[in-house]
């Protein structure tokens, strides 16, 4: 069992996603005292209840019961916390601002793990937004919390880069890892500072977003230069993804998920946005497309709607698109 620098501390654990799992088995492991799990409620949709969220599947193989509350700042929810004398909140991939009321049960209040280096992506998709913003590196840190939004004091942080085929999964769990050292390695801090301040503000003019992702991030505008879009392929994956639709002829658009793409050579004369290039049938094949700033797009690996995965050899053999088509959502055949 790893050993902490300071006293064994009574904690109350929030989290949901799969972001918070390997920090969540950091502190199992530790000498620290877990009061408490909490964890967002499940979604019932169409009245079926999903699967349990990644916290909450964590928690209950650690033999943990887990509390599910819709609003973490009720009033009897931050009874029933106090009512366990937590020394500190931990938090990480939750799902919902703490209150200062909230924040207040704990003797230590509360620290949070988050994926990017504070004061740069705050916000629910810091992961994401990296690879978006073509960031050679990010890491993790670990902030004092408060009720603004990924706006306390940073207590540690750990460097990590990105490499060129990184996706957000991948990147994700290589960050998650980090986590659970960077946790306990705070938790340390807070302790020893018993109740005084503890790591450094961020500085204001630093700020920038990582706003939640939706399904219309994924859609294609081809008018973005090339390697844009291959990072936003790469940003996008496991969700929403990256998606184009090809009109054929008298034929509903069809959406195509694009999972393999790199980018071209320029292009031989400037062509319109969107506009298919060339295509090459034979396998595993590829289909490449004109971009913004006079740029290519080639797409090796796609999902067509409602089929499975294919090579871009398959798909062409069964598809009309061809050399002079064009891509998007109100595009189709050649003109």
């Amino acid at each position: 069992m790893p050993e902490t620098a300071t006293r064994p501390l009574r904690l109350v654990v929030m989290g949901t996603g799969p972001f918070a799992v390997p920090m969540f088995r950091s502190l199992v492991a530790s000498a620290h005292e877990i009061v408490a799990v909490v964890t967002r409620p499940d979604r019932v949709t169409r009245g079926r209840r999903p699967p349990p969220n990644p916290m909450r599947l964590a928690a209950e193989q650690a033999g943990m019961s887990v509390l599910a509350p819709p609003d973490i700042n009720a009033a009897d929810v931050c009874e029933q916390l106090a009512a366990l004398q937590p020394d500190l909140l931990v938090v990480c991939d939750y799902g919902q601002i703490l209150a200062a009321d909230t924040l207040a049960v704990a003797r230590y209040g509360g620290i949070n793990l988050h994926g990017s280096l504070l004061p740069r992506h705050r916000g629910a998709a810091p992961v994401q937004w990296a690879i978006l913003e073509g960031d050679a590196t990010t890491g993790v840190c670990v902030i004092r919390m408060s009720p603004r939004l990924d706006a306390g004091a940073v207590i540690v942080s750990r460097e990590q880069p990105i490499a060129v085929d990184d996706t957000a999964a991948t990147l994700e769990e290589r960050l998650a890892a980090d986590g659970g050292e960077q946790v306990l390695a705070a938790i340390d801090a807070v302790a020893a500072a018993d109740g005084g301040d503890v790591g450094t503000r961020q500085d204001p003019q630093l700020v920038t977003r990582a706003p939640r992702l939706t399904k219309a991030c994924g859609l294609v505008d081809w008018a973005r230069p090339a390697d844009e879009l291959e990072r936003r392929r790469r940003a996008l994956d496991p969700w929403p993804r990256l998606a184009t639709f090809f009109a054929p002829e008298g034929a509903a658009p069809q959406r195509l998920v694009l999972v393999d793409v790199t980018v071209g050579d320029p292009p031989a004369a400037d062509t319109e946005a969107g506009t298919v290039l060339a295509v090459d049938r034979a396998e595993p094949g590829s289909v490449t497309v004109a971009c913004g700033q006079g740029t290519t797009l080639v797409i090796r690996q796609l999902v067509p709607e409602g089929r499975r995965l294919m090579t871009a050899g398959e798909y062409l053999r069964g598809s009309s698109l061809r050399e002079g088509c064009r891509l998007g959502f109100d595009a189709g055949g050649p003109s």
